[in-house]
């Protein structure tokens, strides 16, 4: 077993949830397991995404990176829909190249990295950032009982598309029973659908006690930090923005030194799990990463803010910043020319949003089920959100603040977070500025995806230098250092000496060092939204 100094990690996470768990104080879901987690270890009440979607949510938490600061913020980058063929899309986002998925950094520590099996990042997931990657990946599959893990599973069932109908037609929970939150109708289709949520969530609760119990049967519960997080919100005017329903996620934890039973209310970003987990492994953090651990020797101290992002969903293009405290959100909307409701085909399945267009049409909403049809948008949102936890009654202007008590202090509030989320922008950039189509010919000049450079093997003897490569292998007498080389800046380099399809591609960190014996190299390189680089093989015998 690893010693306490190198824990292992495992992250189970819950597609497309907010804390909608028995331990938040849902009454009506059934989350046993997730429940007596909580019990076991810590959990965190106010954690928060940097987008209320997938792909750019999930790019910052692989990177460590907002989403607008490297280029991942437009939401489905690889697909073209046939009734907008003018889009930029398909493209691979290519962030700075100093950027890296922080597995790598992971593996480079001795790690072995594992992700059953969604990534979702923006960009093709480089061969180097996991030794196992896809529906069987597990740390049981590790080669070195010994070796420290970080071990990803993605709990799919939960999805926003779970609540179609034909995905659960028999949902294990009595619509009778829900209450819809205040933002949304309160319909029989719009109960059978949370009733098809809750029922996902409580068999994601089911697949999460099982792999838990995985952990206790290889008796490497004592030693390991388990995560349990959502990238964000599932629900109309949750998912795909950034108000509370679309940001605010579950965080739990449980680990050697985690106090059970232990609530934390201070404030997390999904952008900090990255840094964190280098914490905990005792990985220096880079500099250039801009999430902050919460844990480990390096935890920083408490946030005073967390931040939030919208731009292009699917085929609509929209510009929305936020920020928020413990208490206030503020909202920038770039674009109030805009309909909150622009068009979204896949959006518009949501059997809930489906129900918000009917009443809309017939004029049944009541103002807070109306907010997404509010027109003229505004140019600034402000909330309390412990006054106003569905972010209905909208403080910025003075129709917000007439007649209010308090108002000078809000004011005084509504100017603090503007300036928060200046600070914010200056400091990690806004390529959101950036037309989207201008982006992608900076990266893919005339059209083209960059392609990596091949890896060049520089052998280091007594009878060579390191001055010339060796591009197919050589023979020389030993010991031997084989440098590996890629010219392309911020490129990370894969190897094995296995043959076949089924090869373990190990990360490359150091000269490799070849005592006497045949060695048959494989090498490929990688930069994340480049090609990848063509296959180099070479044979070398040591003397």
């Amino acid at each position: 077993m690893p010693s306490r100094s190198r824990p292992n990690i495992l992250w189970i996470s819950f597609e497309d949830t907010g804390p909608y768990y028995g331990c938040y104080g849902d009454a009506v879901a059934r989350t046993p397991n997730v429940d007596r987690f909580a019990e076991q270890g810590c959990r965190w009440t106010q954690c928060y995404s940097t987008s209320g979607v997938c792909a750019p949510a999930r790019s910052a938490i692989i990177t460590g990176m907002y989403a607008i600061s490297i280029g991942t913020h437009h939401m489905r980058t690889t697909h073209v829909h046939s009734d907008t063929p003018e889009m930029p899309t398909p493209y691979s986002a290519v962030p700075p190249h100093y950027v890296k998925c922080f597995t790598e950094y992971l593996r480079s520590a001795g790690y072995y990295c594992t992700n059953n099996f969604k990534t979702d990042y923006q960009f093709d997931p480089p061969l180097t950032a996991w030794d196992d990657l896809g529906k069987d990946a597990h740390w049981r599959n590790r080669p070195d009982p010994d070796q420290p893990f970080f071990a990803v599973f993605n709990l799919m069932r939960s999805h926003e598309s779970g609540m179609w109908p034909e995905k659960c037609p028999s949902p294990e929970f009595d619509p009778d029973v829900i209450k819809p939150p205040a933002h949304l109708p309160d319909t029989p289709k719009v109960r059978e659908a949370l009733a098809r949520m809750y029922t996902h969530i409580a068999h994601n609760d089911r697949e999460f006690g099982a792999i838990l119990d995985q952990l206790e049967e290889d008796g490497l519960a004592d030693n390991t930090y388990v995560f349990n997080w959502s990238d964000h919100g599932p629900l109309p005017r949750g998912k795909r923005w950034p108000y509370d329903a679309g940001i605010h996620v579950p965080l739990i934890a449980r680990g050697p030194d985690l106090c059970g039973g232990q609530v934390r209310g201070d404030l997390v970003s999904t952008i900090d799990l990255g840094p964190t987990m280098l914490s905990l492994a005792g990985v220096e953090v880079p500099v250039h990463i801009q999430g902050r651990a919460f844990l480990g020797d390096q935890a920083q101290g408490p946030r005073s803010y967390v931040f939030a992002s919208r731009d292009r969903h699917d085929i609509s293009y929209d510009m929305v910043r936020a920020v928020r405290d413990g208490r206030y959100k503020y909202i920038r909307n770039y674009r109030p020319e805009l309909p909150y409701l622009s068009w979204i085909p896949y959006r518009n399945k949501h059997p809930i949003m489906q129900e918000i267009w009917r009443l809309h049409l017939e004029g049944s909403l009541d103002e807070a089920q109306s907010a997404l049809f509010r027109y003229p948008r505004p140019v600034e949102e402000f909330y309390d959100t412990v006054e106003d936890p569905h972010e209905v009654n909208n403080l910025a202007g003075s129709d917000g603040l007439a007649g209010l008590a308090g108002a000078p202090l809000v004011r005084s509030e509504l100017e603090r977070m503007r300036a928060a989320l200046d600070e914010w922008l200056e400091e990690v950039g806004d390529l959101g500025r950036i037309p989207e189509s201008e982006m992608v010919r900076n990266w893919y000049p005339e059209g083209r995806q960059p392609e990596t450079a091949p890896v060049v093997c520089v052998p280091i003897c007594a009878e060579s230098p390191g001055i010339d490569p060796a591009l197919e292998g050589g023979s020389f007498q030993g010991p031997v250092l084989l440098q590996l080389h890629c010219a392309t800046q911020g490129a990370s380099i894969a190897y094995t000496f296995d043959e076949g399809e089924n090869a373990h591609w190990l990360l490359y960190t150091e000269p490799l060092h070849l005592d006497a014996g045949e060695f048959r190299l494989r090498a490929r390189a990688i930069r994340i939204g480049y090609a990848e680089s063509p296959e180099i093989q070479a044979r070398f015998l040591v003397r």
